[in-house]
């Protein structure tokens, strides 16, 4: 083939296509340049429904956290007092005992043998002191007349007194032999929970012995630190009267598993290597929630301030600037406005120190779909947007053909 017929060739294909385009550029029914604006107005996004809550104005008690530790108001470790063979155990391990209850009983007969003897001896004594106090009684009814001579009156006089310091011996010798008898009988010191026991019947227990560790529950204590810049804050509050008031959370800082505490101590001095100063809690703990040992997330109330700018904790977005929330404008649109949260309020609020006043609209559901300048839809909380009309479902479904062509 020449050249002269490809160029020909050529001319004719850019002439075909070049009919071909504007053959379906000026075909009935496509978009001429005012349609396609008049579409484009149709299609504008409409108002972004979105859930709203006003700023409100409340009083916001103000809360000192902390990492405690449960610690029981009193923990005994009960060990006999006299070793001996160990007859039985008189209370169930894991159940609460009264103070006064009997524990744990001890082989008490080398014991009574013992007081039996001191009784005996008190006898004896007795007898011996009755027969000298006799003696000397009649010394000194015979000794004006000159039967008696001084000297033997002043032995017998001695005879009683050595007589009755013997008898005075022997009683303190009894009432120590009773002690002794009575430690057979091991007794609870304070009223609590028995834990499990150490030793078991039959064994030979001696005073190193732990027969059981007694802890009381009711009330207990936890024990918190705090850091040292908080020291003048809760000293503070504490000196305004009236005692601070302290709820005990779980793990999660998500549930008050104990509340109705108080602040009891205030350590007096401050670790120098943590930086920190301890302080003791006071819990009734009626329904035994706490329980020794435990780890709980302490919240200590230091104060309340007096009409603080609550929002739902929701509302606040998280940006690479800081946190924002989005507020809603007169002309309903929104706009990213900065705040700065000041504390937690209770689980689903936060108060804000700088950025909104009372009675502006902050959005708490439906952020996800906003950006500067969208307009919403504003809709109380549990509100639902209603239902679109005929008309407007005509219309998404025009739109949505149009956009298919």
């Amino acid at each position: 083939m020449s050249r002269f017929w490809k160029i020909a060739l050529v001319v004719v294909v850019a002439l075909v296509l070049l009919g071909v385009g504007l053959r379906l550029l000026h075909k009935p029914g496509g978009p001429q340049p005012g349609q396609a604006r008049a579409q484009g107005k149709e299609g504008e996004q409409p108002p972004v429904p979105v859930t709203v809550v006003p700023v409100a104005r409340q009083n916001v008690p103000v809360y000192l956290t902390a990492l405690g530790t449960v610690q029981a108001l009193n923990t005994v470790a009960v060990s006999p007092q006299v070793s001996g063979r160990l007859l039985s155990l008189e209370f169930t391990e894991g159940q609460p005992v009264k103070k006064g209850q009997v524990l744990a009983q001890i082989d008490p007969r080398s014991f009574q043998a013992t007081y039996d003897q001191a009784v005996a001896r008190l006898h004896q004594d007795q007898a011996q002191l009755a027969t000298a106090r006799a003696n000397y009684s009649r010394s000194q009814e015979l000794a004006p007349k000159g039967y008696i001579a001084k000297q033997d009156l002043e032995s017998l006089r001695n005879t009683v007194t050595q007589l009755e310091a013997t008898v005075a011996a022997d009683q303190a010798a009894i009432r120590d032999a009773e002690v002794q008898l009575g430690y057979t009988k091991v007794i609870s010191p304070i009223d609590g929970l028995a834990g499990i026991r150490g030793v078991d019947p039959g064994n030979v227990v001696t005073t190193a012995s732990t027969i059981v560790t007694l802890t009381q529950l009711h009330p207990i204590n936890i024990m918190f630190n705090l850091p040292e810049q908080n020291l003048d804050m809760v000293r503070q509050a504490s000196r305004g009267g009236g005692e601070l008031s302290v709820a005990a959370l779980d793990r999660g800082d998500a549930h008050v598993i104990a509340d109705g505490g108080v602040l009891k101590v205030i350590d007096n001095q401050i670790d120098a290597s943590t930086g920190t100063f301890r302080l003791k809690s006071e819990f009734p703990n009626a329904g035994n929630a706490l329980w020794p040992g435990q780890f709980v997330n302490v919240r200590l109330k230091v104060r309340t301030v007096d009409g603080g700018l609550v929002i739902p904790a929701q509302a606040v977005q998280r940006g690479p600037d800081g946190d924002y929330v989005y507020l809603v404008q007169a002309d309903n649109t929104v706009k990213m406005q900065p705040v700065q949260v000041a504390q937690e309020v209770g689980d689903s609020a936060v108060m804000v120190a700088t950025g909104l006043k009372e009675g502006e609209r902050v959005v708490t559901e439906g952020q996800f779909r906003l950006k500067p300048g969208s307009k919403v839809n504003p809709l109380k909380p549990g509100e639902v947007p209603p239902a679109p009309t005929a008309t407007e479902m005509a219309k998404a479904r025009q739109g949505g053909h149009r956009r298919a062509h």
